[in-house]
C-alpha cells in the first residue's frame, strides 16, 4: 500500500508538470511561434547569403592481402585490424602527404589560395618550404579522412568553393597516399631483402662448417650417418665409399669443368649460352620486363624528345634491369663455382676417409654418439638455410613489386550541387534553434513572472476561497457589457459563479453591502464590480452600484446613463441629496451612483458619519449595493470603506499582480477586521485550464457557451 500510494503521488506530480507545461505553452505559443518564425527565416536567408562549398569525395579500400611483405595469411589477417586502419586515416591527414599534394598540384601559384599567401607574406617574409607549409595548412583544414563504419574504405573529403578544385585536391591525396605506400613497401622489402641476404649467407656458412664438421669426424672415426645407422668402413663402407669416391671425384670434374667453362663464356660475353643463367627465373622475368620497357622506349624516342620525362624514366629502369641482370649472372655463376668447390672438397673428404678406415676401426664406438649429434645439429642448420633462402626469395622479389596495400574504388567527381550550406538542413537546424529560443524565452518569462496563477496560491497562500475566475476579453473595451449583449458566454457565467458563491446558491449569504477592492491599480477593479452588479440586477435584485474610487472616476465610461453634475463627492459633501446623485441604467434593477469628475483632497473624505448613514439608508431601498474601492496599497480610502461593508471581494489580476502586493492587502484587510470572504481573477486566459482557471474554460464546454 505505500508503494502504491509513493507511485501515485509521484504520477500526480508528474501530472501537474505535464500540465504546467501545457499551460504555458497555450498561453505563451505566440511567443514560441514568432521566435521560432523569426530564426528559421533568418537561417533560411543566411542559407542564400553564406558562399557555397563543394565536396569532392575519394574512397580508397584497404585490401592487406596486396601487401608485398605479407608471408601468411596471418600477417594478412592482422593488417584487417581497426588498429591497422586507423593508422591509414592518421598517415592520409599527415603534413608532409599534404606538401606532396600541394608541390604536385603547383598550389603555391594556383589562384585559390594566391590571395591568401600573399596576405601572410605581407605579415612576415616566408621561404618557399614555409609557403608550401602555409598551403598545406589550408588545405588541411578542409580535408575529411574517416572510415566508413566498419568496412575498410577509408573516404577523403576535401571542400572548396571551386567544385573542380574540390575534386581535384580529393583524388591527388589518393593518388599521393598509394604512391607514398608503393615507395615505403618496396624500400622495406629491399631493407628485408639485404638483411635476410646477410642471415642466408651465415647461415650457408654455419651449414658448410657443420657438414666438414660431421665429415670431419666420419673420416677421422671411420664411421657413416645414414638413416641413424652406424657402422665401420672396414665391415660395411669400403665397397660403397670406393664407388661414392669414383663418383665424388666424376662429379668435382664435371663441376670444375662446368664453371670454368661458364666464368670463359660469361667474360666472352656469351652469357645467354650459359645453361644455368638461361634458365634462371628470376633472369627470365628480368628480360621479360626489360623487353617491354625497350617497346615503350622505342614508342616514346618516335613520339617525343630526348628531353621528355618519362623517356628519361625508362631508360633508368633499363639500366636498373642491366645492373640486376648482371649482378644475378654473376651470383648463378658463383654457385656454381661453390659446388665445384664442394664437390671437390667432398671428394678429397672420400679420399682421406678411405686412407684412415683400417687405423680407425677401434674409435667406431666411442665415436658413434658424437656423430649421430653432429649430423642432427647438421641437418637442423640446412632446414634453417633452407626456410631462409624462401624467405630471401620473397623479399627480393617483393622489392621488385610496384602495388600498393590499397586501391581507388571511387574516384572523386566534380559535384555538380554544394554539400553546404543545405537548405533542407539549415532550414530544420533554424527551426530547431527557434524552438530552443523559443522555449528559453518563454522560460525566462515564466522566470520574471511574480504574479499569482494558480488556484492553490489563492487557497493555500494566502487562505481564501476563490470565488471566480474571470476570463479575458480581447478586443472590447466594455467587457461588462456582455452580460447584457451575450448572457450565456465565458464572461457571463464566470459572474453567475461569482454571485452564486458569494451569496449562496440558496441566498443564505445575507450580504447587503459587497466592497470589490484591488491591491494595485489595473487589475480590472472596476469592470468587474461593474459586471458583478449586473449579474445582481439581472438575477432580480435591486442593485446599486457606488464609484468609490474617486480619484480615477472610470465607473461613468462603462455604463450608458443620464450625465448628471452630482455624484457620490458631492453627497458626502452635503452639496446634493442622495435621491439626485442615483441615476439609472441600461438594466431596470441596477442603479448607479458615480463620481462627477476625479477627486483629489488630503481629508478623510469616508471617515465621517456620513458615509454611515448613506449606506444605511440605501440599505432599505436595494437588496444588493457593490462598492468599487479604490486599490488598497498606497492608499487609505479604500481600507476605511472595506470595514463598513458585509463582505469584501479581492480582485487579483491572473498572472500579472505580484503575490507579495495581494499578501500585504489581505493582511490589512484582516488588520482592519475587514469581513473578506475570497478573491476573484480577473483577465484569466481561458486556454489555461490548470493553473488559475476552472476547468469549465476548456475545449469540452465549448458547447455550453455562446461567444460568438
Amino acid at each position: 500500500m505505500q508503494v502504491s500510494s509513493g507511485v501515485n503521488a509521484y504520477e500526480a506530480r508528474l501530472g501537474d508538470v505535464v500540465k504546467g507545461v501545457k499551460d504555458v505553452l497555450r498561453r505563451r505559443y505566440l511567443v514560441l511561434v514568432g521566435i521560432a518564425l523569426a530564426v528559421t527565416i533568418l537561417g533560411t536567408a543566411l542559407t542564400f547569403v553564406i558562399s557555397p562549398r563543394y565536396q569532392g569525395v575519394v574512397k580508397i579500400q584497404i585490401d592487406p592481402s596486396r601487401d608485398p611483405l605479407a608471408r601468411s595469411k596471418n600477417e594478412t589477417q592482422g593488417d584487417l585490424a581497426a588498429e591497422a586502419i586507423e593508422t591509414h586515416v592518421t598517415a592520409m591527414t599527415s603534413l608532409d602527404l599534404a606538401r606532396a599534394v600541394v608541390d604536385r598540384l603547383k598550389l603555391l601559384s594556383d589562384p585559390a589560395f594566391k590571395e591568401d599567401l600573399a596576405k601572410a607574406m605581407a605579415a612576415r617574409p616566408l621561404t618557399k618550404d614555409q609557403q608550401v607549409d602555409f598551403v598545406a595548412n589550408e588545405i588541411e583544414d578542409h580535408l575529411t579522412v574517416a572510415r566508413e563504419k566498419l568496412t575498410y574504405i577509408i573516404s577523403i573529403k576535401y571542400s572548396s568553393k571551386n567544385p573542380v578544385m574540390a575534386a581535384r585536391v580529393a583524388n591527388e591525396f589518393a593518388a599521393a597516399y598509394l604512391d607514398s605506400m608503393v615507395n615505403n613497401n618496396i624500400g622495406t622489402a629491399i631493407k628485408q631483402a639485404s638483411f635476410f641476404q646477410g642471415q642466408l649467407d651465415q647461415m650457408a656458412a654455419d651449414a658448410r662448417l657443420a657438414d666438414a664438421n660431421v665429415a670431419q669426424v666420419e673420416a677421422k672415426a671411420g664411421l657413416m650417418s645414414k638413416s641413424d645407422v652406424i657402422g665401420s668402413i672396414t665391415d660395411q663402407q669400403i665397397g660403397p665409399l670406393s664407388v661414392t669416391l669414383a663418383s665424388a671425384e666424376g662429379l668435382a670434374a664435371e663441376a670444375r669443368s662446368k664453371a670454368s667453362s661458364a666464368r670463359q663464356l660469361v667474360g666472352g660475353g656469351k652469357s645467354d649460352t650459359v645453361a644455368d643463367v638461361r634458365l634462371s627465373q628470376t633472369i627470365i622475368e628480368l628480360k621479360a620486363q626489360k623487353t617491354i620497357l625497350l617497346q615503350s622506349l622505342a614508342d616514346m624516342e618516335r613520339r617525343y624528345g630526348d628531353a621528355y620525362p618519362d623517356l628519361i624514366k625508362v631508360r633508368d629502369q633499363v639500366r636498373a634491369i642491366d645492373q640486376q641482370l648482371a649482378s644475378e649472372t654473376k651470383r648463378v655463376i658463383t654457385s656454381l663455382d661453390s659446388e665445384a668447390s664442394a664437390s671437390e672438397a667432398q671428394a678429397g673428404s672420400l679420399r682421406a676417409a678411405m686412407e684412415g678406415l683400417r687405423n680407425k676401426k677401434a674409435a667406431e664406438v666411442q665415436a658413434s654418439v658424437q656423430l649421430q649429434s653432429m649430423q642432427r645439429d647438421a641437418d637442423s642448420k640446412h632446414a634453417a638455410y633452407d626456410r631462409m633462402a624462401q624467405t630471401t626469395m620473397d623479399s627480393r622479389q617483393a622489392s621488385q613489386s610496384s602495388f600498393a596495400q590499397a586501391k581507388i574504388v571511387d574516384p572523386a567527381r566534380v559535384p555538380d550541387v554544394p554539400y553546404f550550406p543545405k537548405l533542407p538542413l539549415m532550414v530544420g537546424l533554424s527551426l530547431v534553434a527557434g524552438i530552443g529560443l523559443g522555449v528559453l524565452a518563454i522560460a525566462l518569462q515564466e522566470m520574471m513572472v511574480s504574479g499569482m496563477t494558480s488556484v492553490q496560491q489563492v487557497e493555500d497562500d494566502l487562505g481564501l476561497k476563490l470565488i471566480a475566475a474571470i476570463p479575458v476579453v480581447r478586443k472590447n473595451d466594455r467587457p461588462a457589457d456582455l452580460l447584457i449583449s451575450k448572457p450565456t458566454s465565458q464572461y457571463s457565467e464566470a459572474l453567475r459563479n461569482a454571485r452564486a458563491t458569494i451569496l449562496g446558491v440558496k441566498g443564505d449569504n445575507e450580504y447587503k453591502i459587497i466592497a470589490v477592492t484591488s491591491a494595485l491599480p489595473n487589475e480590472g477593479k472596476t469592470t468587474t464590480s461593474l459586471a458583478l452588479a449586473r449579474t445582481m440586477a439581472i438575477s432580480g435584485g435591486k442593485t446599486l452600484i457606488i464609484d468609490v474610487d474617486v480619484r480615477r472616476a472610470q465607473l461613468n465610461s462603462l455604463v450608458t446613463t443620464k450625465a448628471s453634475d452630482v455624484g457620490i463627492v458631492e453627497v458626502l459633501s452635503g452639496e446634493a441629496t442622495l435621491d439626485s446623485a442615483i441615476r439609472a441604467t441600461d438594466h431596470p434593477q441596477l442603479d448607479i451612483i458615480g463620481v462627477r469628475q476625479p477627486y483629489f483632497t488630503s481629508e478623510n473624505l469616508f471617515g465621517s458619519e456620513r458615509i454611515h448613514t448613506i449606506l444605511d439608508e440605501l440599505s432599505q431601498r436595494y437588496e444588493t449595493i457593490i462598492l468599487d474601492l479604490p486599490p488598497l496599497v498606497g492608499l487609505a480610502d479604500g481600507r476605511f470603506l472595506a470595514a463598513l461593508a458585509d463582505a469584501v471581494v479581492l480582485i487579483v489580476k491572473w498572472n500579472s499582480t505580484p503575490a507579495s502586493a495581494v499578501k500585504s492587502a489581505v493582511n490589512w484587510l484582516r488588520s482592519d477586521n475587514s469581513n473578506l470572504i475570497g478573491a476573484m481573477y480577473s483577465m484569466v486566459e481561458t486556454s489555461s485550464q490548470t493553473y488559475g482557471s476552472y476547468y469549465y474554460y476548456s475545449a469540452n464546454y465549448s458547447k455550453y457557451y455562446q461567444d460568438a
